[in-house]
C-alpha cells in the first residue's frame, strides 16, 4: 500500500513557494521596485524606488555578512579538528618511539598543549603497596574516583569541573578524563586533561580523538610495565 505525501495548508504551501522564489531570484528582486513594494513592510509602500532598493541591498548585505561569519566559524572548527587529529597522530608515534617508561609519561604530559589543554596527568587510585607519587605528571587519587568520574563501565567523560579532585587544585573549566585499562592487577587509572577555557573538549570529534590517544597510552604503559592485557 503506497503512502501519499502529507497534505499542507494552501497558505503555507504558497508562502513556501514565495520564499523559494525570493531565495533563487534575489538579484532580480532587488531591481524590481514594484515587487519589493508588495513584499516590504507597509511603511515602505509609498517610498521611492531608490529607497526600496537600498533597503533590499542592506538586507542582502546583512544576510551575506551572517553567512560569511558562519562560514568562517565552520572553517575554524574544521581547522581545529584537523590540528587535533594531526597532534594525536604525532603523540601516538612519540609513544611508540619512547625508550623508557619515564618517556611514555613525559609524552602524555607534554601532549596537553597539543590537545588544547593547559595540563595533563595520569591519575592512579591509591591502594596498598603503592608508594606516594611526587611528580606532577602522575597523581594518586582516592579509591573509587575513576568510577565516579567516568561511570562503572564508562571509558571517558567531558566535565566542566572537578579539577580539585583530579589535579589537586581548581581553576579548570574544561576537563577530559579517560579510563586507562592497564591490567587486571593494576589499580584503576585515568588520563586527564584540564583547560582553563570553557567548552574546550565538548565536540564529539575531540572526545573520539583524545580517547584514541588514551587507548594508545594504556598499551604503552602496559608494555613497559610488562603487564598482561586486561
Amino acid at each position: 500500500m503506497s503512502e501519499s505525501a502529507p497534505s499542507r495548508e494552501p497558505a503555507i504551501a504558497a508562502a513556501d513557494a514565495v520564499k523559494a522564489y525570493v531565495r533563487m531570484n534575489r538579484a532580480r528582486l532587488a531591481a524590481d521596485g514594484e515587487l519589493l513594494a508588495l513584499l516590504l513592510p507597509e511603511r515602505f509602500g509609498e517610498a521611492p524606488i531608490s529607497d526600496l532598493q537600498r533597503y533590499a541591498i542592506e538586507r542582502l548585505k546583512a544576510e551575506n555578512t551572517a553567512l560569511r561569519l558562519e562560514r568562517d566559524a565552520l572553517k575554524a572548527s574544521h581547522a581545529s579538528r584537523v590540528q587535533l587529529s594531526e597532534g594525536v597522530r604525532r603523540a601516538v608515534l612519540d609513544l611508540v618511539d619512547a625508550r623508557s617508561f619515564a618517556e611514555v609519561i613525559g609524552v602524555a604530559a607534554a601532549a596537553a598543549f597539543v590537545f588544547g589543554a593547559d595540563r595533563a596527568a595520569i591519575c592512579v587510585e591509591s591502594m596498598e603497596g603503592i608508594a606516594a607519587v611526587t611528580t606532577e605528571s602522575v597523581r594518586l587519587i582516592a579509591p573509587g574516583t575513576v568510577g565516579a568520574v567516568v561511570g562503572p563501565d564508562g571509558m571517558g567523560a567531558i566535565l566542566s569541573g572537578g579539577g580539585e579532585l583530579l589535579f589537586g587544585r581548581g581553576g579548570y573549566k574544561s576537563l577530559a578524563a579517560f579510563r586507562l585499562r592497564i591490567g587486571r592487577e593494576a589499580p584503576a587509572a585515568l588520563y586527564v586533561l584540564g583547560a582553563f577555557a570553557e567548552g574546550r573538549f565538548e565536540e564529539r570529534e575531540s572526545e573520539a580523538e583524545l580517547g584514541y590517544f588514551a587507548r594508545a597510552l594504556e598499551r604503552a604503559i602496559r608494555a613497559w610495565l610488562d603487564l598482561p592485557r586486561s
